[in-house]
C-alpha cells in the first residue's frame, strides 16, 4: 500500500512578495490605514498591481494627499527561457520619483526588482522581499509595518576620513613593533 505522502498532490508554491513599509508619521497621519497587514493576499499572475492615492485606480492605496493619483506599479513575468519568476517596477508620477535602491526612475522608467531591495518615493520607505514561487497562475502580496526608517538601517554609517588617507576608529588595532 502506498502511504499518503507519495499518493498526495503536490502543492505548488506561491511567488510572494513581502512588503515592508514606513513613513515618518506613519501613527500621526495614518497613511496606511488602507492597507491590510500581515494577511497574504493572492493576485492574478496578469494583473497589474498599481500603488497610489487613488482607490478606483490603485489596488493598494496611500491615504496622502501628497501620494500621486498612480504613483507605481508592478508587474508579474516569467524570465525569458526560464521557470524563474520576477517583478518589473515602473513609475507612473509625473511629479515625484521612485528610487529602487540607488536607480533613480523618473515617469514611466522601470526596472526589474531584485529579490531584495528599498524602494523610496517622498517620505515613503517600501523594503521589498521576493519569495520564489512555481505558481505560474498568481502571486501574493503581504504587507508588514516597520517601526522605524529602513533607508536608516540599509544605508552604513560612514566615517569621515581624514586627507591622511588613514581611517581612524575607537577600537584598538593591534600593530606588530617591528612594522
Amino acid at each position: 500500500m502506498a502511504d499518503a505522502f507519495e499518493t498526495a498532490d503536490t502543492e505548488e508554491t506561491v511567488t510572494c512578495l513581502c512588503i515592508t513599509v514606513y513613513h515618518p508619521e506613519q501613527e500621526k497621519k495614518q497613511v496606511f490605514r488602507a492597507l491590510k497587514f500581515c494577511q497574504q493576499q493572492q493576485l492574478r499572475a496578469d494583473e497589474l498591481v498599481k500603488f497610489g492615492r487613488d482607490p478606483s485606480a490603485c489596488l493598494f492605496n496611500f491615504v496622502d494627499g501628497r501620494v500621486s493619483r498612480i504613483q507605481f506599479a508592478l508587474h508579474f513575468f516569467r524570465h525569458f527561457k526560464s521557470t524563474e519568476f520576477g517583478f518589473e517596477i515602473k513609475n507612473l508620477s509625473k511629479k515625484v520619483k521612485l528610487f529602487v535602491d540607488d536607480v533613480e526612475l523618473a515617469y514611466l522608467n522601470k526596472v526589474i526588482l531584485p529579490e531584495m531591495c528599498l524602494v523610496r518615493f517622498g517620505d515613503y520607505e517600501m523594503l521589498i522581499q521576493k519569495q520564489g514561487g512555481q505558481s505560474e497562475n498568481c502571486f501574493e502580496v503581504r504587507f508588514e509595518l516597520a517601526k522605524t526608517s529602513l533607508w536608516q538601517k540599509r544605508v552604513p554609517e560612514r566615517h569621515p576620513v581624514p586627507e591622511s588617507g588613514i581611517s581612524y576608529t575607537d577600537t584598538p588595532i593591534e600593530v606588530d613593533e617591528d612594522e
